[in-house]
């Protein structure tokens, strides 16, 4: 699958040793294919379009602005999205919407208390947490201002003995 032009990829190494060549690599197809690199807070700096921050970390978002860079955040509540909305973030990722194969998911809060949520957000808001292809129509009235997908980009796991 292509992203299409404008679309936003956020690269979290969660402490990986080759993270610094992964997110060269990444930057570099980003540049190319016209999408937008976020990289995970703590992870490799870069030149990149700007940062995604844990929810713990919003606080301190003014640490992360530079001219023309976006800051993101992660959120799970009305709280945190109140957090990064006066921390000066640009738009918040909010999770879990749906069930997901995360580890760090949650519990899903489900398309109506996702819709409340985008209503009083006062910053951009993007789904995340089990949104794929059948979940994401559930959220046609959320006025979300867009999707992050995780488990609907990646490619189905085949078997160790299928494995090249």
């Amino acid at each position: 699958m292509r992203l299409p032009r404008g679309a936003g990829l956020v690269y979290r190494a969660f402490g990986a040793p080759d993270a610094p060549h992964v997110a060269r690599r990444l930057l570099a197809i980003a540049r190319r294919r016209g999408l937008i690199l976020l990289i995970g807070a703590g992870d490799p700096v870069l030149p990149a379009a700007g940062v995604h921050l844990p929810e713990r970390m919003v606080g301190p978002a003014w640490r992360f602005r530079r001219p023309g860079r976006l800051v993101t955040a992660a959120a799970h509540s009305a709280r945190a999205i109140r957090r990064a909305r006066l921390a000066g973030c640009d738009a918040v990722l909010v999770s879990a919407v749906f069930e997901s194969a995360s580890a760090s998911a949650g519990k899903p809060m489900g398309p109506v208390r996702f819709a409340a949520l985008v209503r009083g957000a006062g910053l951009p808001v993007y789904a995340l947490g089990g949104v794929n292809a059948r979940t994401a129509r559930r959220l046609l009235g959320s006025v979300a201002a867009g999707l992050a997908v995780v488990e609907a980009l990646a490619a189905p796991r085949q078997p160790q003995s299928l494995k090249a």
